[in-house]
């Protein structure tokens, strides 16, 4: 049967548009629908842009995989895209006596994950690296860094291009059906939306996962996971950034919690922390401040009085409730859904930007392998 599309891709972040590279490779022709005008408008645009090293995922989770091959393969496309970025290394910090204990079994946690160069530090060796830092005893990730994330998707959309591909924008998926003999029907493009076929669909729309599963004729709804919104903000600080390397207290419950960074424009910023939300509210509240100001003295005691200011706000696309347990990526396949060619991906929160190309790979295989 002929297609208009080998591929068709839903979503078009650092997520779905490593997908379309991945396919695109291999020869197919892809199609990539993003609903915004601009490409990573979602979550991708709304993150810390850092690349994880893999500490904190339980061993054999895709989380786990996923970051550590996707962040050895990320530093080497940003090499060879000439994308900027900084490998500055990342501090897990124990404040104090209690904390030891928590950073110590992240120490073993990432071991165990493959996660190279780590190293344990007392206190003296963490503040020798970074004064003014407040640290009982730390691990240095010196994988883990920063990355101008919007260039990345770009130049993922570019090598899509260069493979014959499209990333087609302002253009929403409405629905898809299978067809009798395989591959799908979709329609796309809003208000009078143009039909299309495909013989394989991947859908990595970020917050919209649920919904546009909902929209694929024959997907059983009680195979949809239930998605909830956890929102982040974030803090800049006026005045110069005191560290150089990334600076993680223990992770909070549901999240890795407000950490700090410098960012490739030297400036210094704090966040995110964790609020569950029912709908798509980006507003920072300024009155956050003291909140955030009590949190990182614990880590950098010198942060002045009124130094922060608000920024912006990311949430994140959670399959987990306020006091859950954090679930695995979620990557369905037949297997879940019972629809050959559709691979639909949900809950792809951090480490998903660093994990974007080994997930691109695996969704790739999947989708491909009957």
């Amino acid at each position: 049967m002929s297609f208009d599309f080998d591929a068709t891709v839903v979503g078009a972040g650092a997520v779905g548009l490593a997908c379309g590279r991945a396919l695109a490779k291999r020869g197919l022709s892809v199609l990539v629908l993003e609903k915004e005008p601009h490409i990573g408008q979602g979550v991708s645009s709304r993150n810390s842009e850092v690349i994880h090293g893999g500490l904190y995922y339980p061993t054999g989770s895709l989380k786990a995989r996923f970051c550590v091959e996707g962040r050895r393969a990320l530093y080497a496309f940003l090499d060879s895209h000439k994308v900027d970025y900084r490998k500055c290394g990342k501090l897990v910090v124990a404040t104090e006596e209690a904390e030891v204990e928590r950073i110590e079994t992240i120490f073993q946690q990432a071991t165990a994950n493959g996660v190279e160069g780590l190293e344990h530090l007392t206190g003296a060796q963490a503040r020798a690296m970074e004064p003014g830092l407040n640290a009982h005893a730390a691990i240095l990730s010196p994988e883990s860094g920063l990355f101008a994330s919007h260039d990345y998707m770009l130049a993922l959309q570019g090598e899509i291009e260069d493979e014959g591909g499209s990333v087609v924008l302002s253009t929403p998926f409405e629905r898809a059906e299978p067809l009798p003999g395989g591959g799908f029907r979709i329609v796309a493009g809003g208000e009078g939306g143009a039909a299309l076929t495909t013989g394989l669909l991947v859908t990595a729309p970020g917050l919209g996962a649920q919904a546009v599963a909902a929209r694929i004729e024959g997907y059983p709804a009680d195979r949809i996971p239930k998605g909830h919104f956890g929102k982040g903000v974030y803090f800049r600080l006026t005045g110069k950034a005191p560290f150089e390397r990334l600076v993680y207290p223990p992770p909070i419950p549901g999240a890795l919690g407000t950490h700090y960074r410098k960012d490739l424009g030297g400036q210094a910023v704090f966040g995110p922390d964790l609020v569950y939300v029912e709908t798509e509210d980006y507003s920072v509240d300024p009155s956050k401040a003291s909140e955030f100001e009590h949190y990182i003295r614990r880590f950098w005691p010198g942060l002045p009085e009124g130094g922060l200011t608000p920024d912006y706000a990311g949430i994140r696309p959670k399959l987990h409730g306020k006091g859950e347990p954090q679930p695995d990526f979620q990557l369905r396949d037949r297997e879940d859904h019972g629809i050959d060619g559709l691979v639909a991906l949900f809950g792809i929160e951090s480490p998903g930007l660093t994990s974007s190309l080994a997930i691109g790979e695996a969704v790739a295989d999947r989708v491909t392998r009957d």
